[in-house]
């Protein structure tokens, strides 16, 4: 397994687990009442920070402990970054949308904010799924 596919890896798990987290903490807030009413904004961003902070750590740790581990990336590996990449920026350019539309229509400032952070979330996580899936298989030639 290449370095970059492990990073993929990590930024995947990192993200899932976040998110999760962070719907949990909203839903036991929101004790069947209405969601908008729960205090979601210092979750939301001790969720988003602590998801960047370990998938930091984890990185460093998958230093620590391969050290000689090759970080040399090729062209295989550009290839696949960039193709992830691409694929992921689709989630965010649907939620963008998604959040001004929901402006326009003067929604709650709870659901624009949960709506960016979901599809911010689906966008990584359909970014590094398809760099694991290339690096499985093979990058498409167009």
């Amino acid at each position: 397994m290449t370095h970059e596919e492990k990073r993929a890896w990590i930024r995947l798990i990192v993200a899932v687990i976040a998110y999760t987290a962070y719907v949990v903490v909203i839903l036991r807030r929101a004790e069947g009442g209405p969601l908008p009413d729960v205090p979601y904004a210092a979750a939301l961003l001790w969720t988003i920070g602590g998801a960047i902070a370990a998938a930091i750590l984890a990185e460093i740790g998958m230093a620590i402990v391969n050290p000689r581990a090759s970080r040399v990336i090729d062209v295989r590996d550009k290839e696949i970054g960039r193709f992830g990449d691409y694929t992921g920026q689709a989630f965010v350019a649907i939620g963008a949308v998604a959040a001004m539309l929901m402006a326009v229509a003067e929604w709650d400032r709870f659901w624009i904010a949960n709506v960016i952070y979901l599809f911010f979330v689906l966008s990584a996580i359909l970014g590094d799924v398809t760099k694991i899936i290339l690096y499985r298989r093979s990058v498409p030639t167009w």
